[in-house]
């Protein structure tokens, strides 16, 4: 098998593929589509984070393709929609580097708060600038957090720790940790906290979520933050209340056009205006998140490939398997319709096959039928690949001892379908 990680992924993930004999290339930077659709010739598991486009076209060019990883929490950078027509397995991060992001966000809020970024500044020039003016303690303010997940709870726990009051809004239910409150609506919590930082998901609808309008409700001289996605912000609109004066201070980390790889050009409006902290989409990036991410996924990659579990997958139904395979094991991932699995059976019994175990489970569209047996032949594959529900049919070899052996052989079948 072979595996291509793109974008730095940390060397962890390397070793722990080539570990179990996987042959791993590795990209630095991003690829657009059309070289992503070359560079994916011959390759099963494909790794990247956030600026690599995986679109339809991506993964209806390479229908063997097993697997996808985000190494990072957020997945709209992946056609989740394609992967499920094409039963591309996808995997992500979503704890990981919760912790980074959190400690970030802290510190631009402090960063901002004390104006560090002029003070620093002002340094540089060779300007004593020593005064209290625009400086403030964060201890007693109030912290508005716009989606309440990993990382909205986590900030709120640690901000709450450093003397903050806390509310927050969230579209479901979220319970409230240690002393937070819940606002029942954004434009309540606008109109309460003097800082507001956005930790919701990337999904294409949320585009633009934070606008001219939203930015007009804030308190006046309020601060704001965005280390969750670029798009998610009208980024003129925050140049604009900024310049006005309205709010006092941002701190950006993710913009809505990122360069493809480090040391590339970049712009923003933001660029210039007075505490204004902008980083280079590095919430997730310290030492410990990576490592972490890196091991996270790469396990994720081994399970699937290796025992044909999908813990955690962002898309395909949910089975968690042993990893002793009792001769061969047979993963079917088909549409989800009635009566697949007993088609599924009623070939193996057809052909004289002993079912060891069995599993089924669904989400969606698509069903994912798991069978342990023994005497499996050419025959049996090619009737169960035959039906018009397979979407891509796997077979693991496990050894005399009834261990995994770790190895997929990937075959071509034309028409949509792939053997693994």
């Amino acid at each position: 098998m072979k595996a291509l990680l793109l974008e730095n992924i940390h060397h962890d993930a390397v070793q722990a593929l080539e570990s179990r004999g996987i042959e791993v290339e590795t990209r630095t930077g991003a690829l657009d589509e059309a070289e992503l659709i070359e560079a994916l010739n011959g390759v099963d598991l494909l790794g990247i984070r956030s600026k690599t486009k995986v679109t339809r076209k991506v993964l209806e060019a390479h229908k063997s393709l097993m697997a996808v990883g985000a190494f990072c929490i957020g997945t709209n950078q992946i056609d989740l929609e394609a992967a499920n027509d094409t039963a591309t397995a996808v995997f992500n991060a979503p704890y990981s580097n919760t912790r980074s992001v959190v400690e970030l966000a802290l510190g631009c809020i402090i960063s901002m708060a004390r104006r560090l970024s002029d003070r620093n500044q002002k340094m540089h020039e060779g300007i004593w600038d020593k005064s209290a003016e625009g400086s403030h303690e964060v201890r007693g303010r109030t912290l508005g957090i716009v989606g309440y997940g990993n990382i909205g709870s986590q900030l709120s726990v640690l901000a709450e720790q450093l003397g903050m009051q806390v509310y927050y809004y969230d579209i479901e239910d979220k319970l409230a940790l240690g002393n937070a409150q819940r606002c029942r609506s954004l434009d309540e919590l606008l109109d309460t906290v003097e800082t507001v930082t956005i930790h919701v998901d990337g999904r294409a609808s949320n585009r633009n979520f934070f606008g001219a309008e939203q930015f007009a409700k804030m308190r006046p001289r309020s601060m704001f933050l965005n280390l969750a996605r670029g798009h998610l912000v009208d980024i003129d609109a925050l140049h604009d209340a900024l310049a006005s004066g309205h709010l006092a201070g941002a701190a950006v980390d993710v913009f809505p056009e990122e360069p493809k790889r480090r040391g590339d050009t970049f712009q923003t409006p933001l660029q210039g205006l007075s505490n204004v902290i902008l980083t280079p989409h590095i919430g997730g990036s310290t030492m410990e998140a990576q490592v972490d991410i890196g091991r996270f996924v790469a396990s994720k990659f081994l399970d699937y490939t290796g025992t044909g579990s999908t813990t955690l997958s962002v898309n395909l139904p949910t089975v968690q398997l042993e990893k002793d395979i009792r001769g061969t094991r047979l993963l079917h991932l088909h549409k989800n319709v009635p009566g697949v699995l007993a088609r599924v059976n009623g070939v193996l019994g057809d052909h004289g096959v002993n079912i060891d175990r069995q599993q089924l489970a669904t989400r969606g569209e698509v069903g994912y039928a798991v069978t342990d047996a023994s005497d499996l032949t050419q025959d049996v594959i090619d009737a169960i690949l035959a039906m018009p529900e397979t979407m891509r049919l796997a077979t693991i070899k496990g050894d005399a001892s009834g261990h995994n052996e770790h190895n997929l052989d990937a075959v071509d079948t034309g028409e949509g379908h792939a053997q693994d």
